[in-house]
């Protein structure tokens, strides 16, 4: 059973930076993109930035420079550098990857979801 645990969430201030980090556990064979998305109440869950395991990187345009994501790929794990943060940058933040697991059958190849991380942005 494959499990994406998200850590590094919390209470920052306007201005300042965190760090959120997300390892993949189980059967895992191989981890192909890998990438965060975030979602206030209301609201539809959004693209933050996604990495190939190549390490080409894509982001929400918004959020281009303030943002960087990466990923450790002997770890299983994926981390997002968010800086200069912002009020409006409060939400849930997901993890999400498409992880290929050893299965009786061959290979799986399936898209999976983090529990969530809180980031609050507040003074």
């Amino acid at each position: 059973q494959v499990q994406l645990v998200e850590s590094g969430g919390g209470l920052v201030q306007p201005g300042g930076s965190l760090r959120l980090s997300c390892a993949a556990s189980g059967r895992i064979s191989g981890i192909n993109t890998m990438g965060w998305y975030r979602q206030v109440p209301g609201k539809q869950r959004e693209l933050v930035a996604t990495i190939l395991s190549g390490g080409s990187t894509n982001y929400a345009a918004s959020l281009k420079g303030r943002f960087t994501i990466s990923r450790d790929n002997a770890k299983n794990t994926v981390y997002l550098q968010m800086s200069s943060l912002k009020l409006e940058d409060t939400a849930v933040y997901y993890c999400n990857a498409d992880i290929i697991t050893v299965a009786s059958m061959g290979p799986l190849l399936r898209n999976y979801w983090g529990q969530g991380t809180h980031v609050t942005v507040s003074s």
